[in-house]
């Protein structure tokens, strides 16, 4: 009897540690199915942001659409071949022809000359490309401007300008809460500047007296 019972101890310990292991690999498959399903949500909530982009670049609201590509992108698992084409292509309508350029490139990358964009993809990566040589030229040439702080200016026969800093007065006011509050110029003598103390003023080396 006392063996009997013994016995069924353990099968009911047996059936209980059976029944445990069975509920946790149970509670393991839930939690999965319930991520994959998390993930396949955010997945269609990804395809339906980026067919709205792609609407509304199509309508031409290409500052819209550069948010919600923005937003697959930062959210996609990998990038499909269509969306950087997409991207390049808004990327150009809003004047970002790096941008452009480089995803263009990729797009070209990826499918070469068989693509269902790459005809267009090619044609606007020639614009781009000429946009953005223009952008870098430009930005040179700012930089070569010629500016007149860089000369010195021939200030006329007297030989004395107006001082600029305190327009000719010769007193510097100030506007604070208690009322107006006057001071000398620093720069000048009599609302006037030398010559040489006009030109030194343009390019910052003219000194304020103590």
């Amino acid at each position: 009897m006392k063996h009997f019972n013994h016995f069924i101890i353990t099968c009911f310990l047996f059936l209980s540690l059976a029944a445990a292991a069975q509920d946790k690999e149970m509670e393991r498959e839930k939690i999965r199915q319930q991520e994959e399903q998390k993930k396949s949500d955010k997945q269609r909530a990804v395809n339906r942001t980026l067919d709205s982009a792609v609407y509304l670049m199509e309508q031409g609201a290409y500052a819209e659409a550069d948010t919600k590509f923005i937003y697959v992108l930062k959210n996609i698992r990998s990038v499909p071949s269509d969306l950087a084409y997409y991207f390049g292509e808004n990327s150009y309508q809003l004047g970002k022809y790096k941008q452009s350029v480089d995803w263009l490139n990729k797009y070209i990358q990826l499918k070469g000359t068989n693509g269902k964009f790459s005809k267009l993809a090619v044609e606007r990566l020639k614009v781009s490309e000429g946009k953005l040589l223009e952008e870098r030229q430009n930005a040179v040439q700012q930089t070569q401007e010629i500016l007149s702080r860089d000369y010195d200016v021939d200030c006329g026969p007297s030989g004395k300008v107006i001082c600029p800093v305190c327009s000719g007065s010769s007193v510097i006011v100030k506007k604070t809460y208690l009322g107006e509050t006057y001071k000398p110029c620093a720069y000048c003598k009599s609302g006037y500047l030398t010559c040489e103390e006009y030109n030194k003023l343009l390019r910052g080396q003219l000194k304020a007296a103590q």
